[in-house]
């Protein structure tokens, strides 16, 4: 019954999207058709994903997901947004750091940082400033499409000369209009009793899709939502990370290590080009991870071996892996699965299968890298993959580690043209970047399902150690609440005392002035 509920469902969801598309085309686009950009346009009647955010953000209403697409769409033709690069936006912006991107939340979301104390009210650069925001956040869209960002102004040490009203109305219209399902939520941290009045108004223009979002959090609170490792120090984190351009500030993708061992990466191998060729040939086997031999191999013996010694590898390999169910269809290499891999706590949920299919007429060498190389296993990490072929890359949980939502996995793939006669890291050294296709995957963690009878040495240490943690959460928010609710007890007395100070000095007026009133009406 439920699965026929989920299928009607869907189809639900089809006609809709169908709906959508059709209606756009006759209402929208026949009256002109240089509103908006052509790729958008394009984008629109070819991605499902999109359709759906919008009409998800809409609460399934056409009409009003119609509307929020014509917007969304002639705001994205105004500020260029298909063309808006790195070189368009003013260099003083990237290095004032006053709004960038970097680490991650506690559910996995990226953190989208406003330092407030930076930013300073000009309409001379208020464009600029709109443009420099929506390069932040297309960015991110491209590199994780229907991935969402949290939020969070630092408000620490800034007053009213920092509020711009107008650019916060902006920012709150590209979550609420330009960026539908993008908003996870909404930090506000340390926000001075001063702007109450101004963050009454903010919340007006959230509606009420996005109100529920908007968290008013201390220092001392804030790690309910982040944890200390993507936090500053005046927050009470750990974080070492300091802002500074150039370059932009992205993940820290790493070589993971192979079941052989820790592979040379290319930057060692840039240090390491006068050494002798016995050891350089040595580091590009372990990055190929087929030959263990000190001497040089080329593509087509390193195909012709794999083909030979991994036929019978291969399903033991494979075993026990994860299978994934969606695809990511790209230039050079279709990705199996499109965004996540999915880890357990469990035995049989420890591995996850990427599938990388050739799409090309020519041999597509590939890496993948990760954020946690010391978590995971990757077998192989870098290789190539033939014409019209596919290559299972199996990613396994190392030892007791643990899956985690902030964890990201970096598939590079670029077209070779001179497959036989280049090694794989020589390849990598000397391909352009504008060649390289990348696509990342994020890490789902999947709940497990806890045993009726758990094991006597497991289950009170961790049920103590859960509450504990909960207790102490619950102890932190109720000493931050008594701490605010002393504050305004503190004022609330101190005005009733003035308020009191007050009554008594106009009692001592009215007594004084009944009583000259008074004398003067007795007869002299």
């Amino acid at each position: 019954m439920a699965e026929l509920d989920q299928h009607e469902g869907e189809q639900d969801l089809e006609k809709k999207i169908q709906e959508t598309r059709q209606r756009f085309k006759n209402e929208f686009l026949q009256d002109s058709t240089e509103k908006y950009d052509s790729r958008d346009v394009e984008r629109l009647q070819q991605d499902d994903a999109l359709v759906e955010g919008y009409l998800t953000w809409r609460l399934y209403v056409v009409d009003d997901a119609l509307k929020m697409i014509d917007e969304s769409f002639q705001w994205r033709k105004e500020f260029g947004l298909n063309d808006l690069t790195e070189s368009t936006i003013p260099r003083w912006m990237f290095e004032t750091g006053a709004v960038y991107l970097h680490g991650y939340d506690k559910e996995g979301n990226k953190l989208f940082w406003f330092k407030v104390k930076l930013h300073v009210k000009d309409a001379k650069t208020m464009q600029d400033k709109k443009k420099y925001v929506a390069f932040w956040l297309e960015r991110y869209a491209k590199k994780e499409p229907g991935m969402p960002l949290t939020v969070v102004f630092d408000m620490s040490e800034s007053g009213l000369s920092n509020i711009d009203m107008e650019f916060v109305r902006y920012i709150i219209n590209c979550f609420k209009v330009y960026y539908p399902k993008f908003l996870s939520k909404m930090i506000i941290v340390d926000m001075p009793w001063i702007m109450n009045a101004a963050w009454k108004i903010v919340k007006s223009w959230l509606g009420p899709e996005a109100i529920s979002k908007l968290k008013f959090t201390t220092r001392s609170e804030i790690q309910t939502f982040i944890g200390p490792e993507y936090l500053p120090a005046h927050m009470g984190g750990t974080d070492p990370f300091k802002y500074s351009y150039p370059p932009l500030p992205d993940d820290d993708f790493q070589t993971p290590i192979c079941d052989n061992g820790p592979i040379v990466s290319e930057d060692e191998t840039e240090s390491k080009e006068g050494e002798m060729e016995s050891k350089d040939a040595l580091e590009s086997s372990f990055n190929s991870e087929v030959a263990v031999k000190p001497k040089k191999v080329n593509f087509l013996e390193d195909s012709l071996r794999a083909e030979d010694n991994d036929k019978g590898d291969i399903s033991a390999r494979t075993k026990g892996a994860r299978k994934p169910l969606t695809t990511f269809k790209g230039p050079l290499l279709d990705v199996s699965p499109a965004e996540e891999l999915s880890f357990g706590s469990g035995e049989t949920e420890k591995k996850s299968l990427i599938i990388l299919s050739n799409v090309t007429k020519n041999q597509v060498a590939f890496k993948v890298r990760t954020t946690a190389p010391e978590k995971y296993r990757v077998k192989p990490s870098s290789s190539c993959c033939e014409p019209g072929a596919s290559v299972d890359i199996v990613v396994s949980l190392h030892g007791g580690s643990q899956a985690s939502p902030q964890d990201r996995f970096l598939v590079m793939a670029a077209e070779m043209d001179n497959a036989g006669s280049q090694e794989l890291a020589q390849f990598w050294k000397e391909v352009p970047k504008t060649k390289v296709m990348e696509h990342r995957l994020r890490c789902h963690v999947l709940e497990s399902v806890k045993p009726t009878v758990s094991p006597l040495r497991d289950s009170p240490v961790e049920t103590a150690t859960s509450g504990q943690q909960e207790l102490n959460t619950a102890l932190m928010r109720v000493t931050a609440c008594t701490s605010r609710l002393e504050q305004k007890l503190n004022t609330c007395l101190w005005v009733q005392k003035v308020l009191v100070g007050l009554v008594l000095i106009l009692v001592v007026l009215n007594l004084l002035c009944l009583y000259l009133l008074g004398a003067s009406q007795r007869p002299s």
